[in-house]
């Protein structure tokens, strides 16, 4: 049934993603040119934070570097090498500040520069002094003394949730959580099932209800910031924590009154959500974007149903129709947005109906254009996603199993090919491909066993640890042969990701091989000197069974391969079998002598452009899901 619904869910949104060049890239355009990363335009606001967001998943989508080039620009215009933010004021202990952390935190994981760590800990440290009301929650600014705005769950809670997931700091998931449980526990109506715009503990503030404290009317798009908050937060909360299924629960039951409140003809939502029929109100589009993003992206993680995704469908194509407008040279720009919506300050905002219809509705609104590439990135990432049917791909972390200290942190971590690592040595893309295909990604910290492999369906081993990487190398042994080779027999997917000689394990390794006709070489070819990258330049020719997108790629430093039955060379290149694959009972071998797919090689910052590296990728996990075996 859930495979049924899956394809279902895919094949209704083929028709809004199958365009020469996806929309997201074209809004990511407009915004590149419209907010350009110049030191002259560039600034520190939520508004521009929401536009990097979407560039930032864009790149993503693509490993095309110019899209981290503008988000690195932009953020370096605003950071000096000293990690000082330029025009932030700390103690305006504004949580409007804090978004833009979020590509702080990206820039960081991917380059390890000191001067972002340093800017991350200015803002780390305003969350630890964030003046709080009595329950614990945040005020959305200092000069907004006692009030909670559901804003500022997207602006503060996710950069803190991903913060703290970042430096291992655990035990603030628990605060992180609980500003939604509060917000929720005040805000939300019983009877529409929305929350109000904002919450006033003290119930002095002249817009608040003297006996709830709650602002007068639902603004859609506060309501929208809360559910991209919630889908974003939960991608940093760990599985078995406790909280997690309460925030999933309140997702739920928001995405249910928020599909109430969904125009039926347009499938958009109005301004003020629960007044659609009365006299001026109207059709907006970030809050539609929002929760047109919330819904598709909390049903590809599994937090919603899929019955979700013909809200989101229904939403997203009235977001095309209504408000996208394209001109005689391709250019597209968002109408639509109300520029702001905000409550109490100089002059007055009393958050009356009337008040939410006299902010002026503009072209190109920063939030809503961010807004629109996010939700139109995660409608595109709903193209494959029953490919795998949420099947698991478990990456290996035993045999595997480097640790360094972090010259930064100080810190002792794990590192080298891991779906969380996103520098030169991480699977960050590699992961984010599996997962565009329906896969989940986990990680076996143990040695492989007939009992953990039945979790997974994919298990790729990459790069075998050696003595001077790690003193405690773990080898592949006997039983640990015998339960992949079983596994793989019962229908596993085995891909190995070996290395070049002197920087792999290659005897033991080689043990494991042998059951499927394969043996890795003591060889090293494709030597590259850098900027020579042509000497790391395979081609692979029209036909590949594997690379139907990817023509030309860079792997250097390979360890080539013998094959005999039942396995056989998938990629040869002057007489070298480059990759091999073999059938095993009903499984499946992929084997090549390189990582191959990390981030240096797929991301888009090194290597030429004339390197496919990030098709390649995605044309090997679209494979890799063709041979799960259909029962």
């Amino acid at each position: 049934m859930r495979k049924l619904t899956l394809y279902f869910l895919s094949t209704i949104v083929c028709s809004l993603t199958a365009v020469a060049q996806p929309i997201s890239q074209k809004m990511a355009a407009t915004a590149m040119r419209l907010w350009p990363d110049t030191a002259s335009t560039t600034k520190w606001a939520y508004e521009q934070g929401v536009v990097l967001r979407g560039v930032d998943e864009v790149w993503q989508q693509t490993g095309d570097k110019k899209y981290f080039a503008y988000m690195q620009n932009y953020i370096d215009q605003l950071v000096n090498k000293d990690g000082v933010i330029k025009n932030y004021k700390i103690d305006d202990y504004s949580l409007d500040n804090i978004l833009c952390g979020r590509e702080l935190l990206m820039l960081y994981k991917v380059t390890h520069s000191e001067k972002y760590y340093k800017a991350l800990q200015t803002l780390r440290q305003q969350l630890k002094d964030q003046p709080r009301i009595p329950e614990g929650g945040f005020w959305h600014k200092k000069r907004y003394p006692n009030q909670m705005w559901l804003d500022g769950l997207y602006m503060g809670s996710t950069f803190y949730a991903d913060y703290a997931a970042t430096f291992g700091e655990q035990a603030d998931f628990d605060d992180i959580a609980n500003q939604f449980i509060l917000i929720e526990q005040h805000a939300r109506d019983p009877k529409t099932g929305l929350l109000y715009h904002a919450w006033d503990e003290s119930h002095k503030e002249r817009w608040s209800d003297a006996k709830t404290g709650l602002s007068p009317n639902f603004w859609a798009r506060a309501d929208g910031w809360y559910m991209m908050a919630l889908v974003d937060v939960l991608d940093y909360l760990p599985v078995n924590y406790p909280k997690r299924a309460e925030l999933i629960s309140i997702l739920n039951r928001l995405a249910e009154s928020v599909q109430k409140y969904q125009d039926a003809n347009t499938g958009l939502w109005y301004e003020v959500m629960d007044k659609g029929t009365e006299k001026g109100n109207y059709l907006e589009a970030s809050a539609s974007c929002m929760f047109v993003y919330g819904m598709a992206k909390g049903v590809r993680e599994g937090y919603l149903p899929a019955s979700y995704i013909t809200s989101a469908k229904k939403g997203y194509e009235g977001i095309l129709s209504h408000f996208v407008k394209t001109d005689g040279n391709g250019q597209v720009d968002l109408d639509g947005t109300v520029s702001v919506g905000g409550l109490g300050g100089t002059p007055y905002r009393d958050g009356s109906y009337q008040y939410y219809l006299s902010e002026k509705v503009v072209r190109d609104d920063a939030k809503g254009v961010g807004a629109f590439i996010m939700a139109s990135v995660e409608m595109e990432r709903l193209k494959n996603i029953s490919a795998a049917n949420g099947k698991v791909v478990l990456l290996d972390s035993y045999f595997n199993d480097e640790h360094k200290k972090d010259a930064i942190t100080g810190k002792t971590i794990s590192y080298h090919y891991k779906w969380d690592e996103w520098d030169n040595d991480g699977f960050g893309l590699f992961g984010h491909i599996f997962n565009n295909y329906g896969f989940k990604t986990e990680t076996l910290f143990d040695g492989p066993t007939a009992s953990n492999l039945k979790k997974g369906n994919v298990y790729v081993i990459v790069d075998p640890d050696i003595p001077k990487e790690n003193p405690n190398t773990k080898y592949i042994e006997e039983p640990h042969v015998k339960a992949i080779a079983d596994w793989v027999h019962e229908g596993g997917i085995l891909v190995v990701l070996n290395n070049d000689t002197g920087n792999a394990e290659f005897i033991h390794l080689n043990k494991l091989m042998g059951k499927f006709g394969m043996q890795f070489n003591l060889d090293s070819r494709n030597h590259v000197v850098t900027p020579h990258f042509e000497t790391g330049a395979i081609v692979i020719p029209q036909g590949n069974e594997i690379f139907k997108t990817a023509h030309k790629v860079y792997i250097k430093e390979i360890s080539t391969l013998n094959v005999t039955a039942p396995a056989r060379s998938a990629l040869t290149d002057k007489n070298d079998v480059i990759i091999a694959v073999a059938k095993y009972g009903k499984g499946t071998v992929f084997a090549v002598g390189d990582p191959w797919f990390y981030d240096e090689y797929t991301d888009g910052r090194k290597i030429p452009a004339d390197y496919e590296n990030f098709a390649a990728a995605n044309d090997l996990v679209a494979w890799i899901a063709k041979q799960i075996p259909a029962n």
